[in-house]
């Protein structure tokens, strides 16, 4: 049995807290922050009950896989609340309802036999275009529209990347953790004002009402789009990568869609930003120095004390956080996930990674899988039987001796 399907307190001997893993926690933010902000100014979700059960979510987590596991907001949701303009119920709804499938889907198993239907290099090209998102997108974070000299400048950026470089194999001074504390410096060099804001406080828990409305919209809108992408990357796509990175300590499947499912239908109802664990987020914090469920511990008890201390008025904080050094930490961890993809030898299954990947980056991840699966399936029609049971055969095998090396 792997660590990922330990009880948690046999998980409890494997954790680290120290600085390779505080650099980890923050190795995601990148991809956290903004999604959140954006959530939380622009449709009115309470960053302070969002940063509690987003806090509350990593130790449970950390707990339950061993593992770094993110704790991030639904992409899916996320983007559409914020260029389209949802309600805070109709996040909520959106985010129990998306939870109540993964929930159903691990409970009957369904999403076992889901993973071993889908052809892995498939799942590689999710990965592969998601790194390439979180690399595009990060750079463009870190210099697009930005000064060359200030606060938060494209010069920053540039000694944000140096340090990750530097410090990319330090334990005494680990790269994320490093240019995080760079970032707190530079935004209290340049706006000072904004921590003369802070004050005391956690705004009321309530449980939040949503209407019949709400949830008609919250599932059209928010929970379509995001059942495929949640299904692919933020299950299929994470267990194998946590096969990857972790071998024998892999997440399994029908865990990491329980969790989910649990998670959001437990903390989405009192506030909670709709939650996943993505895959960018996994390689965000193993390639900044998580390796156990320490990582996302520190990160949630982290998250729990600024709620209950500055609950939302951390808001101007977070909203003027430099966006050169989230970016940098963005760009590298879609380095880190686009790296998974070199086990690809065979020039078919290349082929039809970068098609796969190509058309996820141009359209979306739904539409890019199922061209790869029609693709996929078209290459196989036109194989002979022995050949189809030759690759097949050489998977398992390959698959088996990655794993005893690991």
């Amino acid at each position: 049995m792997n660590a990922g399907s330990e009880p948690f307190w046999k998980n409890l001997a494997s954790l680290r807290l120290n600085r390779a893993e505080a650099s980890g926690a923050v190795g995601d933010l990148g991809t956290f922050l903004p999604l959140l902000v954006g959530m939380v100014s622009g449709c009115g979700l309470h960053l302070g009950q969002a940063l509690l059960f987003a806090g509350i979510a990593g130790v449970i987590t950390g707990l339950m896989f061993g593992i770094p596991m993110p704790i991030q907001p639904m992409k899916a949701i996320a983007i559409v609340a914020i260029t389209e303009g949802m309600s805070v119920p109709e996040i909520l709804a959106a985010g129990v309802l998306t939870g109540a499938v993964m929930l159903v889907l691990g409970v009957t198993g369904l999403i076992d036999w889901f993973n071993r239907a889908v052809p892995r290099v498939l799942i590689r090209a999710i990965q592969l275009a998601l790194g390439f998102k979180l690399l595009s997108t990060g750079f463009n974070m870190s210099i697009g529209s930005r000064p060359w000299i200030g606060g938060d400048s494209i010069a920053l950026a540039a000694v944000s990347f140096a340090l990750l470089l530097w410090l990319r194999s330090s334990q005494r001074a680990p790269a994320a953790l490093a240019v995080f504390v760079l970032g707190v410096m530079a935004l209290l060099v340049s706006q000072p004002h904004l921590f003369l804001s802070l004050h005391l406080g956690l705004e009321h828990l309530t449980l939040q009402s949503i209407a019949a409305s709400d949830w008609i919209t919250g599932f059209w809108r928010g929970a379509m789009p995001q059942i495929p992408l949640t299904v692919l990357n933020s299950v299929m796509a994470v267990s194998l990568l946590s096969a990857d990175l972790f071998g024998q300590r892999r997440a399994e499947p029908k865990k990491i869609a329980l969790s989910l499912g649990l998670l959001n239908l437990a903390f989405c109802p009192f506030g909670a930003m709709p939650m996943c664990h993505g895959a960018g987020g996994l390689a965000a914090h193993y390639r900044h120095g998580g390796r156990t469920g320490g990582c996302t511990i520190i990160l949630g008890l982290a998250n729990i004390a600024l709620a209950l201390l500055f609950g939302s008025s951390l808001l101007p904080i977070f909203s003027f956080y430099p966006r050169s050094v989230l970016g940098m930490l963005l760009a590298f961890a879609g380095v880190e996930l686009m790296l998974v993809c070199r086990d690809q030898k065979a020039a078919r299954d290349i082929v039809v990674m970068l098609m796969a990947a190509t058309v996820c980056v141009v359209t979306n991840f739904a539409t890019g899988f199922l061209f790869g699966w029609a693709v996929v399936a078209l290459i196989r029609a036109r194989t002979p039987v022995a050949a189809r049971l030759h690759d097949q055969l050489s998977e398992q095998g390959t698959t088996v001796i990655s794993a005893n090396l690991k």
